[in-house]
């Protein structure tokens, strides 16, 4: 293994080109079996880990572009659906759910499915949807909660004006099958990246009707909440356990779905669950952020196996390289988890992919996510993209049209 802070990979045998060795990753491994890789063999079957996501909407009056609390409306409409189709925290946000999927195609054709089939809903009822982490400009009038709801009550009594930020939209992808052990120790490894994925993902420049100066502001203000930012490194399963009881012990917390980090063991099924990315119109970049983050879990399974130490990351230097994600997003600097040295965002986004390369040609997903990386470096970030329509006119709706074009792009 390298030693951090002094890799060089090759992309010579990946079929892409990027600034491999900027970063301070351990260099990819040459192995030979399918548990190698972090695939799983059924039956004499070799198959990729599961990938499922959560993608969160917000849904926007036709003609204002301004959120409207229309949720139980649209989801009325779907009812057929309740597998695939939830409400989400306040009545102006919903959500899908896609069933588990072994391959980026079909994640990619089950997104595009849900997404055509909720957008037509909630065209029913006078309103867009809306793939944004942030209502863009201000919420009106009090803030809907949805109806369920004795536990947002208290909520809202607890935290005040921290469920403000409820009315934000993020991107879970769920990695899997893995039983909470092995998702406690793959988190640790997985860490490390959350700030790159948060670079990629940097969809939220605009808030309350002006730029925030972070690409991705949905990142900042959520880390407002006691239960989020990066998880703790886990020395154990029970060291886990421990710290979700703080939590909840200390008042941070609720109840486990309040468990906030931007990674954790998933409380309903038996993945891992990537919780860091900004929501986006466009679904390539969601199928990327899949299919990297299934890679990272592969490339930890295999470590795992041959018995590497967690890699050494200090907890303030991750903190600190998620703030820069958040800040500059995928067009400026980020910092080196492993060495906190400044780093353009691209190099680290292409170090990541270089790091994964070989668990993602095993998926068979190596093409896709450089070609649709290489798309996001050369065209620009969700972040760069709204603030170049602005720059346009000084409209803030041209950028919710520009958001509502893209959503309704499958």
């Amino acid at each position: 293994m390298i030693e951090p802070g002094n890799s060089t990979t090759s992309t010579s045998d990946t079929g892409h080109t990027g600034h491999s060795g900027r970063a301070g990753h351990p260099a990819p491994t040459t192995v030979s079996s399918p548990a190698d890789r972090g695939l799983r063999t059924t039956g004499g079957v070799t198959t990729p880990l599961t990938i499922g996501v959560e993608e969160e909407f917000l849904l926007v009056d036709t003609d204002t572009l301004r959120v409207v609390p229309a949720a139980p409306l649209v989801l009325a409409t779907v009812a057929g659906l309740p597998a695939q189709v939830h409400a989400e925290g306040t009545r102006y946000q919903v959500e899908i759910a896609t069933p588990v999927a072994d391959s980026a195609a079909t994640l990619r054709a089950e997104l595009a499915a849900l997404r055509r089939t909720l957008a037509a809903a909630a065209r029913e009822h006078g309103c867009r949807l809306l793939a944004a982490p942030s209502p863009v400009v201000a919420v009106p009038g009090p803030l809907h909660l949805t109806d369920d709801e004795p536990r947002q009550r208290e909520q809202h009594r607890r935290f005040g004006a921290l469920t403000d930020t409820l009315v934000s939209c993020g991107r879970h992808i769920h990695i899997g099958t893995l039983d909470v052990d092995t998702a406690v120790a793959v988190s640790n490894r997985v860490r490390p990246w959350l700030p790159t994925l948060i670079a990629l993902a940097a969809n939220s420049p605009f808030w309350n009707g002006r730029d925030t100066g972070h690409s991705s502001w949905r990142a900042m203000a959520w880390s407002g909440w006691p239960s989020a930012g990066p998880p703790p490194h886990f020395t154990s399963t029970a060291h886990f356990r421990r710290s979700v009881q703080t939590l909840l012990g200390s008042g941070a917390a609720l109840d486990t779905k309040m468990v906030y980090w931007d990674l954790r063991p998933s409380g309903n099924w038996p993945t891992l669950e990537i919780r860091a990315p900004d929501m986006s119109p466009d679904i390539d970049t969601a199928v990327l952020q899949a299919e990297l983050g299934r890679a990272l879990v592969a490339t930890a399974l295999r470590e795992i196996a041959e018995q590497r130490p967690d890699p050494p990351v200090r907890d303030e230097v991750l903190r600190l390289a998620r703030w820069r994600a958040a800040h500059d997003g995928l067009e400026g600097f980020g910092l080196d988890p492993y060495t906190g040295a400044e780093l353009p965002a691209a190099d680290l986004a292409e170090a990541l992919l270089d790091l994964v390369a070989p668990e993602l040609a095993a998926a068979g997903d190596l093409d896709h996510a450089a070609k649709t990386l290489g798309g996001l470096l050369r065209d620009g970030s969700g972040a760069a993209r709204q603030r170049a329509e602005f720059a346009r006119r000084g409209e803030v709706t041209d950028v919710l049209r520009l958001l509502v074009e893209e959503t309704e792009t499958y």
